[in-house]
């Protein structure tokens, strides 16, 4: 595997809750937790580092959170605003390479290999980005330099906050990690490190001393594990593309074209619950969410973008490709599909306001059988019968009698 790579790895410093300090300084110095309020019932989404020192985290009840820190200070978030200062971030990434990969608004990679000449001169690249994150947005970030995508997070990991650090050979990162817990490899979450600990895998050490034992127990996934412990990772900084990133994703072809926009929109709800049931099924939530459209001349496009908060949510999925389809061109489609990338599991992710609110997710539910009962209505269908998605043919066959319908309801208006 090669060492030829200089990647660096941008990440936020406690992102939602130093947009909210930067925003009101009367904030700043103060334990700020970002969430449901303490008579609310919900959780928190994240908090500054004040808070931290209480043991607050994210994911914590949030009442739980209002015991440790009972002088803290609790605001909703405000997502729509911080999706405005990652569009700006990324714009100031974006000047120094079109090789970047972003896996949450607030963190992404970028590969400066064919740009600079040195360690030297990325060094100053990877300075100057905190230099004008600081001067542009006002906020702070943590930037590691390294010579894989693993030890690159793992640098930006290391000084945070406001931090800067750099590990250019695979040697440096085997020494920097060797006696950390196993969980300091980037990938492995709660659920991992649980399983690793069945095997007497507590430190990367012991990844390394067992690797043989992990790779007969774990097969492909345990192959990665042990190579992330000797420091090999040849992953590339990839652009998000549809057909190369991973993701879950569930697509239709009609028998016969259809131009109704609306048809698709009702389809794509339909599909967004069959992406959101094997998403929760693998214990996965995704970034971003992406749409496909193939048109009756089998040209095909595909749309993403990033979310607020990582999700396996139905409804969210649903209405962030709803959003794609209304800037698509209209015309004759044969195909709709949507999917989640960047997927993640649960340790580590942002929390949604579903995630967080326990009426938001009421509002949510509320939506969702609205949205049944308004398509039930209109094809004078009863899904009841595929609410739960588990039959692909008849959650299909109802797709084609909801495209009959609404060719007889547009030959009737023509």
């Amino acid at each position: 595997m090669s060492e030829g790579q200089i990647i660096i790895h941008v990440d936020m410093d406690a992102f939602y809750a130093s947009v909210e300090m930067r925003d009101d300084k009367t904030l700043i110095g103060k334990p700020l937790i970002i969430g449901s309020m303490p008579n609310e019932r919900g959780v928190v989404s994240t908090c500054n580092y004040e808070a931290r020192k209480y043991g607050i985290r994210s994911g914590m009840n949030i009442k739980e959170a209002f015991n440790r820190c009972p002088k803290g200070i609790f605001r909703h978030p405000n997502f729509e605003k911080y999706k405005k200062v990652s569009e700006r971030l990324h714009k100031i990434l974006e000047s120094y390479t079109d090789i970047t990969e972003y896996i949450a608004l607030d963190e992404g990679y970028l590969d400066l290999t064919e740009k600079v000449d040195s360690w030297k001169e990325a060094g100053k690249i990877g300075l100057e980005i905190k230099k004008r994150v600081r001067e542009e947005l006002s906020l702070t970030c943590s930037v590691g330099l390294a010579y894989s995508k693993t030890a690159a997070k793992t640098a930006s990991e290391e000084k945070k906050p406001d931090g800067y650090f750099e590990i250019k050979t695979r040697e440096d990162f085997v020494t920097l990690v060797l006696d950390r817990n196993v969980k300091s490899l980037y990938t492995v979450g709660e659920k991992t490190a649980k399983r690793l600990h069945l095997y007497g895998v507590d430190t990367v050490r012991d990844l390394q001393n067992k690797s043989n034992e992990v790779k007969m127990f774990m097969g492909k996934q345990g192959e990665y594990l042990v190579d992330l412990a000797f420091g090999y990772d040849d992953r590339k900084v990839i652009p998000y593309r549809e057909e190369d990133t991973k993701s879950i994703s569930k697509e239709f072809t009609f028998q016969k074209d259809v131009s109704s926009f609306k048809l698709l929109d009702d389809v794509l709800f339909i599909l967004s619950f069959r992406v959101a049931g094997r998403a929760k099924r693998l214990g996965l939530y995704g970034e971003g969410v992406s749409l496909k459209i193939t048109y009756s001349n089998m040209k095909s496009i595909t749309r993403s973008m990033l979310i607020s908060a990582s999700t396996s949510d139905a409804y969210t999925i649903y209405e962030n490709a709803s959003n794609l389809l209304k800037n698509v061109h209209k015309g004759e489609v044969r195909l709709v599909g949507t999917g989640l990338y960047h997927l993640r599991e649960e340790d580590g992710r942002q929390l949604s306001f579903s995630d967080i609110f326990s009426v938001e997710k009421d509002m949510v539910k509320e939506k969702v059988e609205s949205k049944w009962q308004e398509m039930s209505m209109y094809y004078n269908l009863n899904f009841d019968e595929i609410k739960d998605m588990q039959n692909n043919v008849k959650v299909y066959d109802y797709i084609e009698r909801m495209r009959e319908v609404m060719d007889s309801i547009q030959k009737y208006n023509s």
